[in-house]
C-alpha cells in the first residue's frame, strides 16, 4: 500500500524529538561562528567601525593622513620647535556660521549619505536642516509649502525667509510690526585644522569625479518675477549640479555672490554646507526697498583656488544674474550705532555700502580727484557720521555691524596726536599711510612714505601735534623684494629689525598687521600657509615678551584682513578664494596667541567693488589718484574705498 504524500510531509511531527534536536544544533553552530568572529576582533576596530558609520568625513580626512606621512614632512624652512604638534588635528568641518538669533536657519543635513545625494536627480531636498551637525529646527519641506500658499510658486523650492524673534508687537492697520536683528558672521572655532580636514577629504569616488558646472535654484529659475521683504533676513540654499545636471555630493566650491542695486551693495553671507548644497543670507535695510540684481559666480571648484597655480583652474562664470525686489515692510532693523571699542571684536563682518547722495555732473579734476559733494556734505545717520563729502565717493559709505565716523583734519589730528603707529604688510599699507597722511591730516611729505620708513609727522597747522608711523613691509625681508609673504620671518637680520621697536622704553601703541598677497604667491598649498602661520604668530608672541617684562603698556594689535583682488586678479595665485582662507588661517592662529586686540575686515570692505578695476588696479585700492589712463582704459580711478579703511582705521584706534 502506497502512502499518500499528506502522511510523509512532516516526519518531524511523527519524531518530534529528532526536529528539537536538529534545531538545537543548529543554533549551536551559528552561535559559536559568532563567538569566534567577536573573539578575532579586537576593541580598536570595532571603535574604528563606530567612527566610520558616524562620521565618514573624519575618517576619511585622517585615513588620508595615514596612506600619506611623508607629508607631514613638508618643510617651510621654519625651526621645527615652533610647529604645535596638534596642528594638523583633522575635526568635523563647520563652515563659516551665518549667525541670525532671531532667525531659524535653513541648509542641509552635513550628514545625508553622499551616494544616496549621488544618486539623485532632481535637486529637491527637504528635510530637517543642519548647520555644522546642530539641527537647526526648520523643515524645508514644509517652508516651502507655505511659502507656495502665501506668494505663489515664485518663492517655492529652497528659499527660506527667515522669521524674526518677536519683540513687543502691536497691531497697526493689519501690519505686522517686529524688531528684527541684523544678520551677522562668525569665524568658526579651529578654523585652520577644519580648513585643512576639509581640504584633505577626497571624498567618494561619485563626488570626486565630477565637476560643478551649474546650480539650481528652486523657485529663482522659473523666470517668474522674485519679490521679498526687507528688514528680514532670507537664506536661498542652491544645489551644485555637474555637466549632466546631477546633484554633486561634495563641497568645496568657490562662489563670488553680490547683491548689489542703485543704493547698496554687499556680499551675502554664505555657507558651504559640504554635500553639493551651499547657502547665502540676503538682508536689506527697509529705507532701500528696490530693484536689486542678484549675481553668483562661480570663480573655483573644489578648492583649486587654494593651488599654488590656480590660475589654469579657473572657471569665472556667471551662473546667475537675477532681478530681485524688495518691498518694503512693517519691520525694523536696529539702528545702526557709531563703533565703539568692543564693536572691532568682531572676526569676519557683514557690511554693506550705501549711497546717500549722487552728483550726475562730477567730473575728475586735474588733480585725479573726484570732488563730487562738497566737503561738509553731511552724512544720513545712522549710516555714517561725520561729513560725507570728504570721502570723496560720490555719495557712498560703508557700515557693517556698527556705522564709522568720518574724520575731518581737525579730528583726525585729535585721534593720531602723540601716538605711534606700526604697521606690518604689503604694499597696501603703503597706500593707506599716505593717504591718510595727505587727506585726513594734510601733510605734504610724500616722497618718504615707502615700503620701510619711520618719521615723525608733525601737523603744518599746529606744531604741537605729531603722529609717529612706522612702516615694514612684509611681502620680503628685502624691501625691493616680493613674493615671500611670512617666509620672511625666516630671516635673521629681517627678524631683529621688527624686534628692535619693541625693546626700547617707548613702543607702538597700537600695531596693525595683515598677512598679504605675496604670501598668495609663495606658499604651495595650505597646509604649509598654516605652519607659516603658526610661525608668525610664536614670533609676535615673542616680539612683545621684552614689552610685558619692561612693565610698559601693551601695543594694541589690530589685524587688518587682506584685501579681496580685484578684475583680472581674481584667477591669479592671491585670488580671493585663496585670500579669504589665509585670513582666516592667521587670525585663527593670532588669536590663539592672544595676538589680536581688534579685527577691521578688509576683505568685506573691498567685496562689492572687486568685480572689475574701477576701484582697484587688482592689487591695490589706495593707488594716489592721478588724471591718467587707468587699467580699464578709463582717465582715473576712484580710491574712495581705500579712504574709507582710512577712516575704519582711526575709529578703530581711538574707540572708546
Amino acid at each position: 500500500m502506497i502512502e499518500m504524500p499528506e502522511k510523509l510531509a512532516n516526519s518531524a511531527t511523527q519524531f518530534p524529538i529528532f526536529g528539537a534536536t536538529g534545531r538545537v544544533l543548529v543554533l549551536a553552530a551559528l552561535s559559536l561562528v559568532a563567538l569566534l568572529m567577536i573573539w578575532t576582533i579586537d576593541q580598536s576596530t570595532i571603535g574604528n567601525l563606530i567612527a566610520v558609520w558616524r562620521y565618514p568625513k573624519e575618517y576619511h580626512a585622517q585615513d588620508v593622513e595615514n596612506l600619506h606621512p611623508q607629508n607631514q614632512q613638508d618643510a617651510i624652512h621654519v625651526p621645527s620647535s615652533i610647529v604645535p604638534a596638534n596642528s594638523t588635528q583633522v575635526h568635523e568641518f563647520n563652515s563659516t556660521h551665518v549667525n541670525s538669533p532671531h532667525l531659524n536657519p535653513t541648509s542641509l543635513p552635513t550628514n545625508e549619505n553622499p551616494v544616496e545625494m549621488w544618486r539623485k536627480t532632481s535637486g529637491n531636498f527637504t528635510g530637517q536642516a543642519v548647520q555644522g551637525g546642530v539641527s537647526s529646527g526648520l523643515n524645508l519641506e514644509m517652508l516651502s509649502q507655505n511659502q507656495k500658499k502665501k506668494n505663489g510658486s515664485s518663492l517655492s523650492g529652497l528659499l527660506a525667509k527667515f522669521e524674526p524673534e518677536m519683540g513687543p508687537e502691536s497691531l497697526n492697520g493689519g501690519h505686522r510690526q517686529a524688531s528684527l536683528k541684523w544678520v551677522s558672521v562668525e569665524l568658526e572655532p579651529n578654523y585652520s585644522s577644519n580648513l585643512l580636514a576639509r581640504w584633505l577629504a577626497p571624498g567618494i569616488v561619485p563626488c570626486r569625479e565630477t565637476k560643478t558646472a551649474d546650480i539650481k535654484i528652486e523657485g529663482f529659475d522659473d523666470g517668474k518675477p522674485i519679490d521679498l521683504t526687507t528688514g528680514d533676513a532670507h537664506e536661498i540654499v542652491f544645489q551644485a549640479l555637474d555637466e549632466s545636471g546631477v546633484p554633486r555630493c561634495l563641497g568645496g566650491d568657490y562662489f563670488e555672490i553680490d547683491l548689489s542695486g542703485e543704493l547698496w551693495k554687499s556680499r551675502p553671507p554664505m555657507k558651504d554646507i559640504g554635500n553639493g548644497t551651499y547657502s547665502f543670507t540676503l538682508q536689506v535695510h527697509p529705507d532701500f526697498a528696490g530693484i536689486y540684481n542678484l549675481t553668483v559666480i562661480l570663480l573655483f571648484r573644489h578648492f583649486e583656488g587654494l593651488k599654488y597655480s590656480p590660475t589654469r583652474f579657473a572657471v569665472d562664470k556667471e551662473l546667475r544674474r537675477i532681478p530681485v525686489k524688495f518691498s518694503r515692510s512693517e519691520a525694523q532693523l536696529p539702528e545702526l550705532h557709531t563703533c565703539g571699542k568692543s564693536d572691532f571684536d568682531r572676526d569676519v563682518w557683514a557690511g554693506r555700502w550705501t549711497r546717500h547722495a549722487k552728483n550726475d555732473s562730477c567730473r575728475i579734476s586735474n588733480d585725479g580727484r573726484f570732488r563730487c559733494l562738497q566737503p561738509d556734505y553731511p552724512c544720513s545717520r545712522p549710516w555714517c557720521n561725520g561729513s560725507l563729502g570728504l570721502l570723496e565717493s560720490n555719495g557712498w559709505v560703508y557700515s557693517a555691524h556698527c556705522s564709522f565716523k568720518l574724520f575731518s583734519v581737525v579730528d583726525a589730528w585729535e585721534c593720531l596726536n602723540n601716538r605711534w603707529i606700526f604697521l606690518w604688510g604689503d604694499s597696501n599699507h603703503v597706500d593707506t599711510a599716505r593717504n591718510i597722511l595727505f587727506f585726513f591730516l594734510g601733510v605734504p611729505q610724500l616722497e618718504v612714505v615707502t615700503r620701510r620708513f619711520d618719521k615723525t609727522f608733525t601737523n603744518p597747522k599746529n606744531e604741537s601735534q605729531h603722529v609717529r608711523i612706522t612702516n615694514i613691509f612684509n611681502g620680503h625681508w628685502d624691501m625691493k623684494g616680493n613674493y615671500l609673504g611670512l617666509q620672511s620671518l625666516t630671516n635673521p637680520e629681517y627678524c631683529d629689525l621688527l624686534k628692535s621697536f619693541f625693546n626700547g622704553s617707548t613702543v607702538p601703541d597700537t600695531v596693525i598687521l595683515n598677512s598679504g598677497l605675496h604670501d598668495g604667491v609663495y606658499w604651495p598649498n595650505i597646509r604649509r600657509f598654516i605652519f607659516a602661520a603658526d610661525h608668525a604668530a610664536a614670533f609676535w608672541a615673542e616680539v612683545i615678551e621684552p614689552v610685558k617684562r619692561n612693565g610698559l603698556q601693551m601695543p594694541n594689535f589690530i589685524f587688518r584682513s587682506t584685501i579681496t583682488t580685484g578684475g583680472y586678479a581674481r584667477t591669479l595665485a592671491f585670488n580671493p578664494s585663496k585670500m579669504e582662507a589665509f585670513n582666516g588661517v592667521l587670525l585663527d592662529k593670532l588669536r590663539a596667541k592672544g595676538m589680536v586686540s581688534k579685527v577691521i575686515d578688509d576683505f568685506d570692505m573691498t567685496w562689492a567693488w572687486h568685480f572689475d578695476n574701477r576701484c582697484n588696479d587688482g592689487v591695490h585700492y589706495g593707488r594716489f589718484p592721478a588724471k591718467l589712463v587707468w587699467r580699464d582704459g578709463q582717465i582715473g580711478h576712484q580710491y574712495f574705498v581705500d579712504l574709507m579703511l582710512g577712516h575704519v582705521l582711526l575709529n578703530a584706534i581711538c574707540a572708546r
